[in-house]
């Protein structure tokens, strides 16, 4: 019976996926309506296809990624991609981190990797979206407020409106933001729409925000908007910018620092 029922919903799946190379997109609300499942059985669907599939999860539904070509990667595959770089990434926000400082930490393999540095520091008080960050933080002396909402397998982060209402009642001195993208026109952008939505909500109730991205970042542009430079007050990263984008930089007052090779940086 569990064959049989597995068999029942891989067709269906494959079912979902024509109908999304057909239209582009596809609501909860479809799907409940087109093939008669409940909104949990919709949402299990949508969620096993992304793993799978070029599919792209969006609030209240998904839509067909099958033109791009670079999707979103899972955790455990990120964290193999350029980790040198992103350790070097890391120690450079850390060498900003000051003793009594509030900082807002998102999801991405860089962060994880700055909260393993943080652990060993005292007076700080860390918020943050994903649920990996928090508890490589659990045990250590410092002081971890956990956003609330639905977690994103492929991230770990938790995101959705109950995350959004209560990072609306904080205040956040430095935010350090991984991002999937950053150009001079897309300003800086992610795979997902709910990991958009949060990091927004994040950045409004932050003083300073640090986009966080290795060289290969740079001139990507993603499918979902976070914010534009304007909004930034630094990047961090790994290879001087290029022109462009540094002279952008420059207008916008954008502090740039580039983590050399021993894990210092230069500004």
């Amino acid at each position: 019976m569990a064959e049989a029922g597995s068999s029942k919903g891989q067709r269906r799946r494959d079912q979902i996926m024509n109908v999304l190379k057909r239209q582009g997109r596809i609501t909860i609300q479809e799907l409940v309506d087109r093939f008669g499942i409940s909104e949990a059985t919709a949402r299990r669907d949508l969620e096993l296809m992304e793993k799978s599939e070029p599919v792209i999860r969006t609030i209240g539904g998904a839509m067909y990624d099958g033109m791009n070509a670079v999707r979103e990667l899972p955790f455990a595959e990120k964290e193999g991609l350029s980790f040198l770089e992103k350790e070097r990434i890391a120690a450079a926000a850390a060498s900003l981190i000051l003793e009594g400082d509030v900082v807002g930490l998102s999801g991405g393999t860089t962060n994880y990797y700055l909260a393993k540095l943080l652990k060993t520091r005292r007076g700080i008080t860390v918020v943050t979206n994903a649920v990996n960050v928090a508890m490589e933080l659990a045990g250590s002396d410092i002081n971890v407020v956990v956003t609330g909402g639905m977690m994103r397998h492929n991230s770990f982060e938790l995101c959705g409106p109950l995350g959004e209402g209560m990072i609306g009642q904080l205040h956040i001195g430095k935010m350090f933001l991984g991002v999937d993208g950053v150009s001079s026109t897309g300003g800086i952008t992610t795979y997902s729409e709910q990991e958009a939505h949060i990091a927004k909500a994040m950045i409004r109730r932050s003083q300073a925000t640090y986009a966080m991205f290795d060289h290969t970042k740079i001139g990507r542009t993603s499918l979902f908007s976070i914010a534009p430079l304007s909004q930034l007050q630094g990047f961090i990263t790994d290879e001087a910018l290029p022109q462009q984008l540094a002279s952008i930089a420059q207008t916008h007052g954008i502090q740039t620092v580039v983590a050399d090779a021993q894990y210092g940086a230069s500004v």
